[in-house]
């Protein structure tokens, strides 16, 4: 029997129906199966034009952030819990009220489009209580987001056990991080110094109509006004700029290789550091990067190339390093191990619906095992710097500390500066509303012989 339609419910076709549809797929890829937002996005290669792709993200981001709200919104509209062969519908569902109460997006466009994607999801079924939960969410839309304010779950957007963690380990500052990590991320800009000054870059966006100013204390560092497409930003294809966080950029000049040293940049991918430390050097260094992930060691090579910058690429795992490259020792050593990224969720807003309690313990024992493998890489007098994008300190001076207490050639120096927060080893960069991401950096000396 064919689908009746009512007076109100869209005709096939509705505009926006494709990307609404993608959004629901990615969303229910992340919520339902586990998948990392970036590399469902990646495997995504359906055509589009950028206004559909900027927007398909700005969806499932936007409901990544929002989750716990648009939960209660969706369970206390529908009658009952939809059957689990409908989780791409319920993830439909989520989007649909992501739209109407967070985005600028018409009411009737974000209803209309919607509902045509239940169809395209092969639901059509189901397209009717998509309209009709929309259309009463419409009606009850202040009277709900009020009530879910007063929600505990939702208050926070944050998953209970990651609150207590930050809690216990920033007292002082846990409802600023949360507050950031919630918040969209600025965007930041790395300039080329072997192909161009930045005060000339500075002016050649200021022509491109592109607001911008120099990020303090760091000579390379450009943060725009609002974020842009990659092929919106002058010189990028040439290499002449890149695109990385502020904070991310400070691994180049904590690591300070000089020309002509031999550097290991361990698990290097994607290859923003690996540049940074290039660049920084004028391309004079015999650097190292390996990363364990073939696929996303690629990234390396094609950064490296579109910057004109050289060095060695090796798949290898830095817990248990084995390589040819492993017979000579290294001046100087970045290991910017795996870790929870709880530091950069508000690029990744999937990590706080991924993680799980008993991931950190495990990513400390593999970063404990990394440390051990690579430290023996580096030569007496030597150092090695020690990155995360983790804001827990069982993943960052916890972890310092316990390597330092075995291995008596080792200790940590002072980094004498003023950005983030010194800890009992290192400093803590946490994020900030209009600045860095939250980073980790401690850098550790070997004895000279």
């Amino acid at each position: 029997m064919a689908e009746r339609r009512s007076p109100h419910t869209p005709m096939a076709g509705a505009p926006g129906a494709e990307s609404r549809a993608a959004a629901a797929r990615a969303l229910h890829a992340v919520l339902d199966r586990g998948q990392s937002l970036t590399r469902v996005l990646q495997v995504d290669r359906t055509p589009r034009s950028p206004a559909d792709q900027a927007l398909v993200q700005e969806m499932v981001y936007g409901a990544l952030r929002m989750l716990p709200r648009l939960r209660l919104i969706a369970s206390r509209l529908l009658d009952r819990p939809l059957k689990p062969r409908d989780s791409d519908l319920q993830a439909l569902i989520l989007i649909g009220l992501y739209q109407i109460g967070f985005m600028k997006t018409p009411a009737h466009a974000a209803v209309s489009a919607t509902v045509e994607a239940a169809r395209q999801l092969g639901k059509p079924r189901l397209a009717g209580l998509v309209n009709a939960l929309l259309r009463r969410f419409l009606r009850e839309r202040e009277t709900l987001l009020a009530w879910t304010d007063t929600q505990p779950e939702a208050r926070w957007l944050f998953p209970d056990w990651l609150l207590e963690r930050l809690r216990a380990d920033w007292p002082e500052d846990w409802e600023s991080i949360v507050l950031a990590s919630n918040a969209r991320a600025p965007m930041a800009l790395r300039v080329n110094p072997r192909r161009q000054e930045r005060a000339a870059y500075l002016a050649e966006l200021d022509a491109a109509g592109i607001g911008a100013r120099a990020i303090d204390g760091l000579d390379t560092g450009v943060l725009l006004d609002q974020p842009r497409a990659m092929r919106e930003l002058p010189g990028f294809n040439e290499g002449r700029v890149s695109i990385q966080d502020s904070g991310a950029q400070l691994a180049a000049r904590l690591l300070d290789a000089q020309p002509g040293e031999r550097v290991l940049d361990a698990c290097a991918a994607p290859g923003g550091k690996t540049a940074a430390i290039l660049e920084r050097a004028g391309n004079a260094l015999d650097l190292v990067a390996i990363d364990s992930d073939e696929t996303r060691l690629a990234t390396v090579g094609a950064t490296l190339d579109r910057l004109g910058l050289a060095a060695q690429v090796h798949v290898d795992d830095a817990a248990d390093p084995r390589g040819d490259w492993t017979a000579r020792p290294f001046d100087r050593i970045l290991l910017d191990v795996p870790c929870s990224a709880t530091g950069v969720i508000r690029r990744h807003p999937d990590i706080k619906w991924l993680r799980r309690p008993e991931d950190i313990a495990a990513l400390a024992a593999t970063q404990s095992r990394m440390l051990d493998a690579i430290w023996p890489l580096l030569r007496p007098g030597g150092r090695l710097l020690y990155a995360t994008c983790s804001l827990l300190a069982e993943e960052n001076e916890r972890q310092v500390e316990a390597f330092l207490a075995r291995q008596p050639e080792a200790h940590a120096l002072t980094l004498d500066t003023d950005w983030g927060q010194a800890r009992a080893v290192g400093r803590q960069l946490l994020p900030l509303p209009d600045g860095q991401d939250g980073f980790f950096y401690a850098v550790l000396a070997k004895a000279a012989s």
